[in-house]
């Protein structure tokens, strides 16, 4: 990574991918002579353990009043505990491994008996050493939706929000996937709803870093739910998300290495961030047989890149029908999307 930053000449980085921050990417340019001037948007290795660790990150919505859905968490040394406890847990139920498991970790057992299959398994070593230990988390329902904020450690710009869409299937159905679309802006996130958010999750989280001493700049991902009218939060992500990037990103109107070097130069405070009321829908493209194994190597026409469309309209309807089209249009043998992204809201 020395390397290429120097070779590139590279002014500034931000940190895509979780790995590398969990591991303390951040940490490596600061204690680096040649790197340590290269601002890093993205949390030093004791702020990205809010990623790293869902046991942390549970304790530390506990510790500072924010609203989450209760769980415990056990270990191979706790197992029996665990079993007893998931006799009396009410269903579904949400295992989840505490560490980092590429986006695989989180299981909902509709069963007692198959969430004491699925604990032994994890806690035996199903996702590695991320499974090492296992919360044991109540099953929210209601609404998903993300939220997101920039920091400088002390002040903070809320972002977009987005709502991504997980299931392979048609109608939310199939297997978790790494995201099949997202939509900006949220039509059920109203104001009322959105201050609810930042007073008594992002404000608490935000005051809760300084009070743990835990020097925290970059991005904040508040993974939610809407359960009736209330907000309640269910993980942190330490970076953006993918692919509810590519739905905020349109709607902020600031030049964005502007916004990043006042996170790095600690001058959010006063920080104006124009968001556009247009509206931006992303739909991914994928290979037949994705999440699971799938075939590489087919010649891809109509477009140039593969991965994802991205829209940007007046109106959600207009943002949908323009991003489910230009899918449309990429032509790869076995290719797949889905064509409901987002419909379901307006």
């Amino acid at each position: 990574v020395k390397a290429l930053v120097l070779k590139e000449k590279i002014e500034l980085v931000v940190v895509g991918p979780e790995e590398p921050l969990v591991n303390g990417i951040h940490d490596f340019f600061l204690n680096d002579v040649d790197l340590a001037g290269i601002p890093v948007i993205g949390p030093k290795k004791e702020g990205a353990i809010l990623e790293g660790s869902k046991d942390f990150s549970k304790q530390f919505m506990a510790r500072h009043g924010i609203p989450t859905p209760g769980s415990q968490s056990f270990t191979n040394d706790t197992l029996s505990e665990g079993l007893a406890y998931l006799e009396n847990h009410s269903l579904p139920i949400v295992l989840k491994a505490d560490g980092l498991a590429a986006g695989k970790g989180v299981l909902i057992c509709q069963t007692v008996a198959e969430a004491k299959e699925e604990l032994q398994l994890m806690l035996g070593g199903k996702f590695g050493n991320a499974g090492s230990l296992v919360v044991i988390e109540e099953y929210l329902t209601g609404i998903e939706l993300s939220v997101f904020v920039l920091t400088d450690g002390d002040n903070y710009v809320i972002l977009p929000e987005a709502k991504d869409y997980k299931k392979i299937g048609q109608g939310d159905s199939g297997l978790n996937t790494g995201g099949m679309g997202s939509v900006s802006p949220v039509p059920f996130a109203d104001e009322k709803f959105l201050k609810e958010v930042e007073e008594s999750i992002i404000i608490p989280t935000i005051e809760g870093l300084k009070k743990d001493k835990i020097n925290y700049t970059g991005f904040i991902f508040f993974g939610l739910f809407k359960v009736g009218d209330k907000p309640m939060i269910i993980e942190y992500n330490c970076r953006m998300g993918d692919p509810e990037t590519e739905s905020v990103i349109p709607r902020i109107e600031n030049d964005l290495v502007d916004l990043f070097l006042a996170v790095a130069g600690k001058k959010l405070g006063g920080y104006q961030l124009n968001i556009s009321p247009k509206n931006a829908a992303t739909v991914m493209v994928v290979a037949g047989g994705y999440p699971g194994d799938y075939e590489k190597g087919k010649a891809i026409t109509g477009i140039d890149n593969i991965r994802k469309s991205t829209a940007f309209q007046d109106s959600q309807f207009e943002a949908l029908q323009s991003a489910t089209a230009d899918a449309a249009r990429i032509y790869f043998d076995g290719k797949y999307f889905r064509e409901d992204i987002g419909f379901d809201l307006v």
